[in-house]
């Protein structure tokens, strides 16, 4: 019993559907698979931007750690040196009233019509 010729021209055009899927399919995950690659290569080009930046502000703040350090060294030796001589620092602290004298703490009244009930 041979197949119909019917029945081969139908097993044909499943085969000829089956291998344009499989093209088909095939070609949607090169581009698919392409695209991926595409995303991962600019992915990694953007941290490597983001890495230099970082690098870059990082060494700017290193130099300015540095800066701030050599500030600090030079007016601890300034104060240093200053401490013995200081008469401030040396003679017992006036009384309060003197502090205070020179200072006037009253608040002149507010005459503004958006303070006026």
């Amino acid at each position: 019993s041979f197949p119909s010729c019917a029945g081969i021209s139908k097993d044909i055009r499943r085969d000829s559907s089956d291998d344009m899927r499989k093209v088909q399919r095939r070609e949607k995950n090169r581009i698919a698979a392409q695209k991926s690659r595409l995303r991962q290569t600019q992915k990694a080009d953007t941290l490597h931007l983001e890495s230099e930046d970082l690098e870059r502000q990082n060494a700017a703040l290193r130099r300015e750690i540095k800066q701030l350090t050599e500030e600090m060294k030079h007016f601890t030796s300034m104060l240093s040196s200053h401490e013995p001589l200081c008469t401030i620092l040396t003679s017992p602290p006036p009384p309060p009233e003197v502090l205070y004298a020179t200072h006037s703490f009253h608040q002149p009244h507010i005459s503004s019509p958006r303070f006026q009930h």
